[in-house]
């Protein structure tokens, strides 16, 4: 092709057909894009559930990179690309290929007699130390998620099973340990969780008397369950606050299993490949929802211990608030059953683990660690101190009061129709 005389910089066509390489094609598409750097900028991605185009005009490149879930092939310009347009294209199901990628990335061009562009051309694996040291931030290819996510497993859990590996052999001994690791780290968290739970089961008979004295009247019986809670000084949401702090590191782990190379292939158990889902039974058929033709086992021993857990840690606790809830706690594993049957079976492998050390935490801290003789003379010690409310306290049964002046003023309007 010739290039004009005005021409300031000459174009580079990148065509990638990305070939279907894992046994989870749903994930291997879900994480297979067009990566690219602005210079002064963090690395952007075309979107990697629908077609999209990404137009780099205004600044100029440092890299670009076609990744699926475990390689990736980059260019890496040793100055920058001058500008760059990048596509993805989806590809039906029954395609042998799992994406086409196309970039047309715009070099510099002064028509000097001898002219060169210096790049590298990298074709490997996600390996993060080998990109890492690269420069430019070309490891965040490896789609260990966003935000505080991603800085977790980069920075945190990466670290950590690097250390394990290095002299454990097995990847699945490996996220026993992990998960032995995290649930010691953070068990402060998970002692006053259960803590708060042994306070709201030491209130469980006040609170059983208070259903029955009010059982005719639920707003009065609202209020005074709460009046009651701030006499001892029980804060019912206490048990949750925990959990809720542990959030960052579960989301972290759902990104860190299928991201990470390290597990593609490697076998535990019955599962061969601790990247992608474990196949207990085969089945003749697809299930619904796109959960696969098979039977995840790591998956049903979670749900299994997941209903175990949650009936010795609940069986104490009041519910007559929202009965519902009660039953939500034992649909909803059932109902991630089917949703985690495709998962990496690394991540339903640790919460597998993770299940089985949160019971033995639990029976240990319940019945060794915690005196529940301890607990009643705080509380009844708590009941006895003057108290001034918290404005939390007072804004909640301001509004209990409001909510039944308002039915009371309901109930005597319909009394006076029925008389008329």
């Amino acid at each position: 092709t010739l290039i004009s005389q005005n021409a300031g910089e000459v174009r580079l066509n990148w065509v990638n057909y990305l070939s279907k390489l894992e046994k989870n094609t749903v994930y291997e598409r879900r994480y297979s894009t067009v990566y690219f750097k602005p210079v002064e900028e963090d690395p952007e991605y075309c979107s990697c559930t629908s077609d999209d185009v990404e137009e780099v005009k205004n600044q100029r490149v440092k890299w670009v990179s076609n990744a699926n879930q475990f390689f990736n092939s980059s260019l890496i310009a040793e100055d920058a690309f001058n500008s760059a347009v990048l596509e993805t294209k989806m590809l039906p199901e029954e395609s042998n290929d799992l994406k086409l990628l196309v970039s047309e990335i715009n070099l510099p061009y002064s028509h000097a007699p001898t002219e060169s562009f210096s790049m590298d051309f990298y074709i490997g694996p996600n390996e993060f130390d080998r990109l890492y040291a690269f420069g430019n931030s070309l490891q965040d290819v490896i789609p260990f998620g966003w935000s505080i996510f991603g800085t977790i497993n980069r920075w945190v859990i990466r670290p950590l099973f690097n250390f394990l590996s290095g002299f454990i052999g097995s990847k699945g001994i490996v996220i026993l340990f992990l998960t032995l690791i995290v649930k010691l780290l953070l068990y402060p968290l998970t002692y006053r969780m259960l803590y708060s739970q042994s306070k709201m089961g030491a209130l469980k008979p006040r609170l059983e008397g208070m259903k029955e004295k009010y059982k005719d009247d639920p707003q009065q019986q609202q209020m005074e369950t709460m009046k009651l809670y701030r006499e001892f000084g029980v804060n019912p949401l206490g048990g949750c606050m925990p959990m809720v702090l542990q959030m960052p590191i579960w989301f972290a782990l759902y990104r860190f299993f299928p991201a990470s190379i390290e597990f593609r292939q490697a076998g535990f158990l019955w599962a061969d490949d601790l990247s992608s889902y474990d196949v207990f039974v085969q089945l003749p058929f697809e299930l619904p929802f796109n959960m696969g033709a098979h039977i995840s086992l790591f998956t049903l021993l979670w749900a299994i211990t997941t209903l175990i857990y949650t009936y010795y840690n609940t069986r104490h606790m009041d519910m007559s608030a929202n009965p519902a809830m009660k039953y939500m706690q034992y649909i909803m594993p059932i109902m991630f059953l089917g949703f985690f049957n495709t998962f990496a079976s690394g991540l339903t492998c640790y919460l597998l683990f993770s299940n089985l050390f949160n019971i033995t935490q639990t029976l240990v801290t319940k019945n060794y660690i915690i005196d529940n003789e301890k607990i009643e003379k705080e509380l009844e010690d708590y009941r006895k101190k003057p108290k001034k409310k918290g404005g939390f306290q007072q804004r909640l049964e301001a509004a209990l009061k409001e909510q039944q002046r308002i039915q009371e003023q309901k109930d005597t309007q319909q009394g006076k129709k029925r008389k008329r």
